[in-house]
């Protein structure tokens, strides 16, 4: 019998590798999550199959990750059986097999009386569980009512948590604007009117990670005042933040002047902008995308399509543009606003309809976008608290010369049933991105679209 070298022999003196039973969506999530376990084994019930089975056909990530998982079981299991112990991954990994599906024991059978894919992969784990006691089992699924039936029948049921961000990183990234009240006024005036900036050393301080954003509080007799100002690694200075202008677009607070002073910046590539409904960050983003027009060929705005159930885009009735209305409205709404900055007729307003008309400005669902090389465009993408880590990688991988890519989205407002605030692409990119020269992050705080909107978005 064939021997692997993560299966351990009897008088080891060691544990045993862990079992885990992947559910469907940890695949659908990131094909490649098989490799992610380590040296121990992994089991894929073969209901699993089956559902993959449903995704193989379609241009969507999930599209792309059964794909590319079933191409990975087919080279790992290439002229083999996968037997008792299933087959190798690879070098300091465990094994995998494909388990038939099996049913609940005599004691749970009454438990569920819908006969699902869900039911199917639950029951196999448990007949994996119960025929390696010495060994610990796990059922790793990213659906929430999985794990509980899971735990309500006695069986160990995990989130997978490889692309979990860590709750400490997500709380940093909402307030990474460092608050200073403690300089003298007449280094805060230094800053403010000298074009040279600060020396981080002058002010005893260590080198500030690239971007960092600043408040300085002072006070000049009876009033208060805050400078806002952020350290230019280029420079190697901390320089101030000016209130700049946009296409007819003006900050309200100090989070949207550092926000639209990110994305005016040609030295920043890739920028975040995080917060509630209301604060402004796709507006801002589209008016400087608009304010920069004539140093990129095209302003590209897109979101991802989500629709109940995972359906597609031709579910819903109608022409290619109908179909695509419900998702590209809100951004439609966005132009309007700026639009309606200028008087009918305009140069400005005419100049938004013949960018439209040419196509320079496209607004366009992220599943039409997808395949495409992004050279010398600026790339707003809304919504992005709805794609996975690797949807985001995706995007910003084809990203060519003198292409500028803002990602928009609020991470307490996620419609994909399968991610969370710690997982999405939009925490993972602040997270894995934070202290890049190239890469900038704002939270934007305050509500700005009316008063109603933020009394109600406070309140309720």
């Amino acid at each position: 019998m064939e021997k692997y070298a993560n299966i351990p022999e009897k008088g080891y003196g060691r544990k045993k590798p862990k079992i885990f039973v992947l559910d469907t969506n940890i695949i659908l999530h990131d094909f490649r999550a098989i490799r992610k376990f380590q040296d121990n084994d992994i089991v894929i019930p073969s209901a699993v199959l089956e559902e993959l089975d449903k995704f193989k056909k379609g241009h969507e990530a999930l599209n792309f990750n059964a794909r590319g998982f079933m191409r990975e079981l087919d080279k790992l299991s290439d002229n083999k059986m996968f037997g008792k112990n299933g087959v190798p991954i690879g070098k300091n990994l465990g094994n995998i097999k494909v388990e038939l599906n099996h049913p609940f024991p005599d004691n749970l059978k009454g438990c569920f009386q819908d006969d699902t894919q869900d039911h199917r992969i639950l029951a196999t784990a448990i007949w994996v569980r119960d025929c390696n006691p010495d060994r610990f089992v796990a059922l790793v699924t990213k659906d929430v009512n999985l794990r509980m039936k899971a735990k309500a029948v006695g069986m160990t049921a995990q989130d997978y948590l490889t692309d979990r961000v860590d709750e400490e990183r997500v709380e940093y990234t909402r307030n990474e604007v460092a608050v200073i009240d403690n300089l003298l006024p007449e280094t805060v005036q230094k800053l403010t009117y000298s074009s040279e900036g600060l020396s981080y050393e002058k002010l005893g301080w260590k080198r500030p990670v690239p971007n960092q954003l600043y408040k300085f509080k002072w006070a000049k007799g009876d009033n208060s005042y805050c400078s806002c100002a952020r350290y230019d690694a280029e420079l190697d200075k901390i320089v101030l933040v000016k209130e700049k202008y946009a296409y007819g677009i003006s900050p309200r607070n100090d989070e949207q002047k550092f926000a639209l002073d990110a994305c005016l910046n040609p030295n920043i590539k890739l920028v975040s902008l995080t917060g509630g409904a209301g604060t402004g960050k796709t507006l801002i983003a589209l008016a400087a995308a608009l304010e920069l027009e004539h140093e990129y060929d095209q302003i590209i705005l897109s979101r991802p399509t989500v629709i109940l159930g995972n359906q597609e885009i031709g579910f819903l009735p109608g022409d290619e543009k109908s179909k695509m209305g419900p998702f590209i409205q809100p951004l439609m709404d966005n132009l309007s606003v700026i639009r309606n900055c200028f008087k009918p007729g305009s140069k400005q307003a005419m100049k938004i309809d013949a960018m439209l008309k040419e196509e320079k400005l496209l607004i366009s669902p992220l599943a039409y976008i997808r395949g495409r090389s992004l050279g010398k465009v600026f790339f707003i993408v809304d919504e992005a608290q709805n794609l996975t880590p690797h949807e985001v990688k995706t995007i910003i991988t084809r990203a060519g010369e003198n292409t500028k890519i803002v990602f928009t989205g609020d991470i307490f407002q996620i419609d994909q049933p399968y991610l969370d605030m710690y997982s999405n692409g939009l925490t993972h990119l602040g997270e894995k991105m934070a202290g890049q020269k190239l890469f900038s992050h704002i939270n934007l705080k305050k509500g700005e679209r009316s008063e109603l909107s933020e009394i109600a978005s406070k309140l309720l």
